[in-house]
């Protein structure tokens, strides 16, 4: 039997894989990083970007409040009066907590994976709100190119601390950039804008050790795939079964990895069942295949928002496994 991380590897080269690689498997995903970054249910709080967020009792998850009072970047065109990054800290006590975590891992079995979010594309929208950032592009852009470079070279900063005392062989990353239809930018805009800042983050990482780029976009992306290829993107996770995923395997399969496919609204919610969970796994596994291709709930992380929903998921990948294996 296959390790997890050999058992990826023949389906990322389209070679022998004795099953299908199940979620996040072969990911040990760290979550101690000293990004600044919470997750406060029920609470309204601020980070140390000056974002006030909310995550409202009954919600399935949190954002940032953009009314008059709340928003940090009001012009664009002074964003450096109305930003303060904050600085990474590079200290061996801040990353002591990840190290420790990173350290207990088998890397023959899993890869260690640091979490970043949130992505270059999020951390611009969640400073103005996304109708602005997106208008900005248009009406601004030598400003936005200026704030793209501040929020870049913050996570090289990043980069730069993670590979020294984590020493990552994969990293996992978010960065939304659709909608369940289409994507926010045109490619046109997307590879003007973002494309540049990607390669910068994603080219360091893996001129310095790290061999998976895994990067979390649950959406619709299909028209932005080569730029993910260009940018150096191993695995596309969150690929959502709006996109043509076998078109997408048949085109780009050996380039690049798309994980996903189970599409989180249509299974993990109040009214689940096994049953349900069972049907779409099913599906998903015999439409896309065994190569170039992981079946995974489309949430960003190894978790569902209601209890079970991840783990009978995992437990239809693997009867999947049996039946096509």
């Amino acid at each position: 039997m296959l390790t997890k991380r050999q058992n990826l590897k023949e389906v990322m080269t389209g070679g022998n894989p004795d099953r299908f690689v199940n979620q996040y498997e072969f990911l040990e995903i760290i979550m101690e990083m000293p990004l600044g970054v919470e997750f406060r249910y029920g609470e309204t709080w601020k980070d140390q970007w000056g974002i006030t967020w909310q995550w409202p009792e009954g919600q399935l998850g949190q954002f940032p409040v953009h009314d008059d009072e709340h928003i940090v970047i009001k012009d664009i065109t002074k964003w450096r009066e109305q930003v303060t990054v904050p600085p990474i800290p590079m200290d061996a006590a801040s990353w002591a907590a990840a190290k420790e975590h990173a350290d207990r891992i088998d890397r023959n079995e899993m890869y260690v994976a640091p979490f970043y979010a949130p992505g270059i594309f999020e951390q611009c929208h969640h400073l103005m709100g996304i109708e602005n950032a997106l208008m900005a592009l248009y009406e601004e852009p030598e400003a936005m190119k200026d704030l793209i470079d501040a929020i870049v070279e913050r996570e090289l900063d990043f980069a730069k601390a993670v590979v020294e005392h984590v020493k990552p062989d994969a990293m996992f990353h978010h960065d939304d950039w659709g909608s369940q239809i289409n994507s926010f930018l045109s490619p046109e805009m997307f590879e003007e804008f973002y494309l540049p800042a990607y390669k910068k983050v994603y080219s360091y990482y893996k001129e310095n050790g790290v061999e998976l780029i895994v990067h979390h976009s649950d959406s619709f992306a299909a028209n932005l795939v080569p730029f993910m290829i260009d940018m150096g993107i191993d695995i596309w996770q969150g690929v959502m079964n709006t996109n043509d995923i076998p078109k997408l395997i048949k085109e780009y399969g050996g380039k690049i990895t798309f994980m996903g496919g189970l599409h989180s609204g249509q299974i993990d919610f109040p009214e689940w069942t096994p049953e349900i969970a069972a049907e779409f796994v099913e599906e998903t596994c015999k439409t896309n295949g065994k190569h170039y291709f992981i079946p995974c709930l489309t949430s960003g992380l190894p978790m569902s928002s209601f209890e079970g929903v991840y783990d009978a998921v995992t437990k239809e990948i693997d009867r999947m496994s049996k039946e096509l294996f």
